[in-house]
């Protein structure tokens, strides 16, 4: 009975038949075998592309910096008129403060017309602290200094072997304050060194209302400036005078001048405790400041606590080579940052590379505040590796404003109490293989539906061409 059943079961004829579709070789299903093939690469491919390209997810969260309540300004500015010797960096904001000449970690360098330096870092010296001048103003005085000008400077420079100049402005107030001392002094020295026997030294004056050039020549920007000038030595590295304006300081530092040079004027010692001039008239301001995260400004001006300044000769042109915001992102940071946000660099550094001059030969560009307005945002990027690095993105518009005051380069800005939070989200790794199933499956179904309809469109047309009836 068994044997009966199994003999019966191995029967080829009681077995179902296999599909003659499935069996048959064709040229139409091996293309379509390849093509579907293919395509699964093709797929395959793209979905592991997929996988491994980094996607973000962007939201804006209110500001959890953590530098706290301040934010660190960065710059590199060129100023080709405006003076190392009073080039001052200043910051103030809504919230009352006001930082004025700003010198721990800004370097000042002097450099010419074509922005290359000519010496090595300068230190404008003790201007901060109180000058004193005389307690009286003596308006009757006898006049003492030697008036210089663009002729005679030249030759009286290399006449005596010390050259001191009052270079003043009539106008000025501080200018005013200094000539009664000033006179006195000079009148004290010639009676002492007479000019016309000793040769030693000799006390000038130059009026830079009249003498403009001569006085532009010597980079004289703040009046009244003291220049010592020494025989032997390049004219155009002068020294200058920081110290009090009063007779008795006066005398005092030119005595202290002359002191070491013998009466026959053949040996000259120069005093190293006397600060060198600028040698050029422009300056290139470097370094840092600390502001609050509230709206402010950063303000490059000539400043001094003892000298006046003209307006109409002040010109604020400047050439951006670096202005950031934050801390410099290290170059493992900024490559994490780059595959993030491929556009860095195009707005977290929108004045970087640029000119902003004015043309001093132009009525119009008398009295020129340039200003920068600066809209602050930071981002945050959150690595897959859950490192965090920050940057201050910011937009920039600029102008050139006319004002009766002393010409200013201003940098205005407004922190956003907002910042943009960029998160890399990592795709989980069974969530490919599923996609990738479903590729080979699908594929392989689509595939098979195709090869069938395309095989029995073959046989019709087949049979329509034999005349068979249905």
């Amino acid at each position: 009975m068994y044997f009966f059943i199994i003999t019966h079961m191995l029967d080829s004829k009681s077995l179902p038949k296999i599909p003659r579709d499935l069996t048959e070789a064709s040229v139409s299903g091996a293309g379509m075998s390849i093509a579907a093939a293919f395509f699964m690469i093709f797929l395959f491919g793209m979905e592991l592309n997929n996988y491994l390209m980094t996607t973000t997810s962007t939201s804006v969260i209110v500001d959890n910096s953590r530098d706290g309540d301040h934010l660190r300004i960065n710059f590199n500015v060129s100023f080709p008129a405006l003076s190392c010797e009073f080039a001052s960096v200043n910051v103030n904001d809504v919230l009352g403060t006001n930082r004025l000449n700003i010198t721990k970690e800004v370097h000042k360098t002097p450099i010419d017309t074509d922005l290359k330096a000519s010496g090595s870092g300068y230190s404008t010296g003790p201007l901060l602290k109180v000058i004193r001048h005389d307690a009286e103003i003596d308006v009757e005085y006898t006049e003492g200094a030697v008036s210089l000008n663009a002729h005679n400077f030249e030759r009286a420079s290399h006449l005596y072997s010390i050259l001191v100049v009052n270079f003043f402005a009539p106008w000025c107030s501080w200018s005013k304050r200094l000539r009664p001392s000033w006179e006195r002094a000079a009148k004290i020295m010639r009676e002492r060194y007479d000019p016309d026997v000793d040769g030693r030294i000799l006390v000038a004056k130059v009026d830079c209302t009249e003498e403009a050039e001569l006085c532009k020549r010597h980079n004289i920007q703040g009046y009244p400036s003291i220049r010592i000038f020494r025989k032997g030595s390049n004219m155009r590295e002068p020294e200058s005078y920081y110290g009090d304006r009063d007779t008795d300081s006066l005398i005092t530092t030119m005595e202290d001048l002359v002191a070491p040079i013998s009466a026959d004027a053949q040996k000259i010692i120069f005093d190293l405790s006397k600060h060198p001039a600028p040698s050029t008239g422009g300056c290139r301001l470097e370094g840092f400041v600390h502001v609050k995260k509230v709206p402010g400004n950063l303000v490059v001006s000539a400043r001094s606590p003892a000298h006046s300044f003209d307006a109409t000769r002040m010109n604020m042109s400047h050439t951006i080579s670096r202005f950031s915001f934050g801390k410099k992102i290290t170059a493992e940071g900024f490559n994490d940052f780059k595959r993030v946000l491929p556009y860095l660099g195009r707005s977290h550094e929108r004045l970087n590379k640029q000119s902003y001059i004015t043309d001093r030969g132009n009525a119009t560009a008398v009295n020129v505040t340039i200003e920068h307005y600066l809209q602050v945002v930071k981002t945050e990027v959150l690595t897959r590796a859950h490192k965090v690095v920050e940057d201050y993105e910011y937009t920039a518009h600029s102008s050139l404003v006319h004002s009766p005051a002393l010409p200013v380069a201003k940098f205005h800005y407004e922190i956003s109490p907002m910042q943009v939070r960029i998160e890399e989200v990592k795709k989980s790794f069974p969530h490919f293989l599923t996609n990738l199933c479903a590729i080979i499956g699908g594929v392989f179904t689509v595939a098979g539906i195709l090869d069938s309809i395309l095989h029995n469109t073959i046989r019709l047309i087949k049979k329509v061409e034999l005349g068979k009836n249905f």
